[in-house]
């Protein structure tokens, strides 16, 4: 099943002293591009995070929001910064010598003074917070796969209706092509009818103009070429995900065809049906765009 690069999941999981809350959507992007924002705590996560979506992704440009929640106090401690304490002392001491008064600071005093005692929050259990974190991440991106997967099978649904418009046009670019030369034929007789009057047509002169002009507008080629494109690019969307830049590139080869067919229109009803083919492709390249 093709996934389209356009999707979003979210999750949450939480413990007793944890609450993780994952959001991730997508957009389209010519390679895998990550931006994820979370508490700078859970930094050192972000090398096995990015590994982790990379089970789930191929292409887009994501964006993962990682929130988190800690329902304990448990994890701050109380430090004591002797170093800090004893330079208060020492130039206390100084103040006292230098200026003959008394140093009477007590030790409750001291523990007043910045930076003597803080609060810090003790190192976290890696392996505890990883594995609520895994746990969530993986239920985001499984909701997170099943939107592009349902967006994909839509894409294909809508590319499969617009690949069989183009073979209809250009079954009719290729039942328009003898209607042609039978008309120029036509109009050649008429012509030399007009100028020579009654005198007799060479029939042999006629036919080699016809044939002249067969080589010159003969589409055959395109139109054989533009047609096994278009089954090739059905099969491949028959073939799964990873597919996006497969698709890009046969629709290139089918814009190329239909330019030539443009081009070699001597016709006002084929170039109609060339431009409409050319619609239609870029159409269908602006889906390939949002495919994986």
């Amino acid at each position: 099943m093709i996934k389209s690069m356009t999707g979003f999941g979210r999750a949450e999981a939480q413990d007793e002293q944890h609450k993780f809350t994952v959001e991730i959507k997508s957009v389209n992007h010519r390679y895998l591009d990550f931006n994820i924002k979370m508490p700078k705590k859970l930094s050192f996560f972000d090398s096995a995070i990015r590994t982790l979506l990379k089970e789930y992704m191929l292409r887009g440009k994501v964006d993962v929001f990682i929130s988190y929640e800690d329902f304990t106090q448990s994890h701050m401690i109380l430090q004591y910064n002797r170093e800090v304490a004893g330079q208060y002392m020492a130039y206390f001491k100084e103040m006292a010598d230098t200026f003959g008064i008394r140093n009477d600071i007590t030790a409750a005093e001291l523990g007043r003074f910045q930076d003597v005692f803080t609060m810090e929050e003790a190192d976290s259990d890696e392996k505890e917070l990883w594995g609520l974190l895994e746990q969530v991440l993986r239920k985001a991106c499984e909701q997170f796969v099943t939107t592009r997967k349902t967006e994909g099978e839509n894409l294909r649904t809508d590319l499969v209706q617009k690949l069989d418009q183009m073979l209809e046009k250009v079954g009719m670019v290729e039942e328009r092509s003898p209607q042609i030369l039978q008309e120029y034929r036509q109009k050649l007789e008429d012509k030399m009818k007009e100028l020579l009057g009654d005198t007799q047509i060479e029939e042999c002169r006629i036919a080699s103009e016809v044939i002249i002009y067969a080589d010159k507008i003969c589409t055959d080629e395109e139109t054989v070429r533009l047609k096994s494109h278009i089954q090739h690019m059905k099969d491949v969307l028959a073939e799964g995900e990873g597919i996006g830049r497969k698709l890009d590139f046969i629709a290139q080869e089918m814009n190329r065809e239909a330019n030539t067919i443009l081009s070699k229109a001597n016709d006002l009803e084929t170039s109609n049906l060339a431009i409409d083919l050319k619609t239609e492709i870029e159409k269908v390249r602006e889906q390939i765009q949002n495919i994986e």
